[in-house]
Formats: C-alpha cells, sequence, structure tokens
C-alpha cells in the first residue's frame, strides 16, 4: 500500500489513506465503503480510487494525478452542459431566437419531426424521464448517430429549461428555415393563408398545422402575430413549422409581395359574404395586380379585434362562415380551417 500523501494533495486522494474510511477496512487490505465514497465523489473518481487499492497507482502523487485529471475533464464537461443550459435560456426569448436564428423545439414527437425534416439540431439536454421508454432511448441513439450533443440533466434542472408543465424529458436546440417571400413563388389555383396579429402562440401554431395539412401554398404572419418560433407555437404546429413555407411581413412588403404574384385577398369576416355564396362566384377577383386572379389569400384576424382595416380596405371581399342561431363566433384556427377546406376543394 503507497504511504499516506502530504497535505498538499487533493482531500480525496487523502481521504482514500486517512481516517474517512473505518480502520478496520483498511487494515483488512479491503477498498473502504463505496457508500461512503460515492458521498465524495463521482463514478469516475470511484474507478479511480480503485486502482489505488487494486495497486495500479504506485504513490500518492499518481493517485493524485488520476482522480485531479478525472475531475478536470469532468469541469470541461460541466462547463461545456453550462453553455448549452445558457444557450436554451437565451432562446426563450424572441429577441435571442431572432439574432441567433436558432430556436427551442420540447418533446419527443417534435424532435423526432425536426431530424424527419432535415434541420440541424445543435444540441439536445435530456433528463432520466427520456430514458424510461423504448422511443426516448432511440431518440437519444438517433441524435447522437447525427452527431448531436447530448447533455444528461437532472429532473430539477430540466423542469428549470422547459417550457411546458409536464415535460417528457428532451428539448432541443435547432436551426429552422428562414422563408424569404421571394421564395414562395405561386401557380394557378394556389391559395395562401394570411394570419393578422393573431397573438395566442397556440393559435399561430394550430394555424400553421392546418394550412400545411389542407394543401396551402404558404402561411404568412404579418405585424402583431405571435412569434411562430416561439416554443408554444412550434408544439401547437406539430412539426408542419419545418415543411411548411412560413414567412413573416410587415403590412408593406405583404402588400407588394401579394401585387407581385397577383394574389386575391379574402378577408374573413362576420357581416361578409357568405362563404357558399364566394365560391358559387368561381373564386376568382382582382388580384394585387389589377388583373383576373385565381390565386386566394386567405386573411384571418386577432382573436378579439379582427382584420386591421387598411387589410380590409385591399382584399376583394369580405367572406363569413354562416354559423346557427345564437352563435357568435368561432376560435380563429378553427374558422381558418374551414375556409381553407372550402377554397382549396373549389380550386
Amino acid at each position: 500500500m503507497p504511504a499516506p500523501p502530504p497535505e498538499s494533495e487533493p482531500a480525496i486522494v487523502r481521504a482514500i489513506f486517512t481516517g474517512a474510511y473505518p480502520t478496520a477496512a483498511r487494515s483488512a487490505g479491503r477498498p473502504p465503503s463505496r457508500l461512503n465514497l460515492a458521498k465524495m465523489a463521482d463514478a469516475a473518481m470511484l474507478r479511480a480510487v480503485d486502482s489505488v487499492w487494486a495497486g495500479s497507482c504506485s504513490s500518492s502523487a499518481d493517485a493524485a494525478r488520476a482522480v485531479t485529471g478525472l475531475g478536470s475533464t469532468r469541469r470541461t464537461r460541466e462547463r461545456i452542459a453550462s453553455n448549452l443550459q445558457s444557450t436554451i435560456r437565451d432562446l426563450q426569448r424572441r429577441k435571442a431566437r431572432d439574432r441567433r436564428g436558432l430556436a427551442l423545439v420540447e418533446g419527443v414527437r417534435l424532435v423526432e419531426e425536426a431530424l424527419a425534416a432535415g434541420l440541424k439540431v445543435r444540441g439536445a439536454v435530456v433528463s432520466p424521464d427520456l430514458s424510461r421508454t423504448a422511443r426516448g432511448t432511440e431518440l437519444v441513439v438517433e441524435l447522437e448517430r447525427h452527431a448531436v450533443p447530448v447533455e444528461a440533466v437532472g429532473a430539477r434542472t430540466f423542469v428549470q429549461l422547459a417550457d411546458t408543465e409536464t415535460p417528457q424529458g428532451i428539448l432541443a436546440i435547432v436551426e429552422p428555415r428562414r422563408w424569404k417571400p421571394s421564395e414562395v413563388a405561386l401557380a394557378s389555383g394556389d391559395v395562401v393563408l394570411v394570419v393578422d396579429g393573431v397573438q395566442d402562440p397556440g393559435n399561430a401554431g394550430t394555424l400553421i398545422r392546418t394550412a400545411h395539412a389542407l394543401g396551402a401554398k404558404a402561411t404568412i404572419a404579418l405585424r402583431g402575430t405571435a412569434d411562430v418560433l416561439s416554443p408554444k407555437a412550434l408544439r401547437a404546429a406539430m412539426g408542419a413549422t419545418f415543411r411548411h413555407a412560413v414567412v413573416s411581413l410587415d403590412d408593406a412588403a405583404f402588400i407588394a409581395w401579394a401585387r407581385a404574384n397577383e394574389l386575391t385577398l379574402w378577408a374573413a369576416a362576420s357581416d361578409g359574404v357568405p362563404l357558399h355564396r364566394a365560391l358559387a362566384a368561381g373564386g376568382k377577383g382582382k388580384g394585387e395586380g389589377g388583373r383576373r386572379s385565381d390565386r386566394i389569400g386567405v386573411i384571418v384576424g386577432n382573436e378579439g379585434a379582427g382584420i386591421r382595416p387598411q387589410l380590409n380596405a385591399i382584399a376583394a371581399q369580405r367572406v363569413a362562415i354562416p354559423l346557427a342561431q345564437g352563435a357568435e363566433s368561432l376560435n380563429v384556427a378553427v374558422a381558418a380551417g374551414i375556409l381553407l377546406y372550402e377554397v382549396v376543394r373549389g380550386r
């Protein structure tokens, strides 16, 4: 057994040789209790201590180098983890998402969708809950296959990072596609959803999911609309944001794009022309370019205030969904779904 180390050695090394462990265990030539040792060291350090008792460390200096080397590696890992967690906390703010060009996706299904859509995943944190299902375990393997850094954190830390009340145990940083208006070229018969000032991120995400499912060419998010790349909006879209063109524009840029693409605008309004009458007319009208066009842009507005007057002013017509007597209104995503279904079916 090596001679006891001097006081200058790390405490964990001195503890191997001193009274921190039962005298009987030392005199019997057996390693000290792992339960006691676990209070002072992680699994990597346990292996280093075992090497001392096995005789592979011939001196206390060797033991010190083994332990302090492992400590340095652990500190490096912790620093990387800290950077990843700091990035996640930063991306919970819209300004940071816009500045970095990154977004957060949470939950097994959404991370799977991001990978399937070919998005670049910059990193992920996982909690012990994820490994309780085969699907979660397989997802970690898939992330590692794509060379994605995966950091395990405790359940309490994960809850602090997560956006949901009952997290599934995985949170990833992704690089979503940022669509430009020039990348959305409309053909004859195409339909576009235009979202004006929908402030609830859950509704915004559901609108994108609906537009994608019903075959709309793109979704245009105008001023005042919730951030379509917020964690809640991405969850509500259920991966549609990764496959469907979503373009954020101000009013002037949208009007210019609509005119260039000869888009006929239909504004949803409770006092508008009944939808079936508008469809019976052939669904055509003068586009923003001034000529007859069968390219339709369906505008839905803010949950409470509706579509802004400046957009109503440029709409070719206002259309309404007839409701049963006594019914006041529909949820904006439900209304958009009905309008898109009928318009797309009429194409």
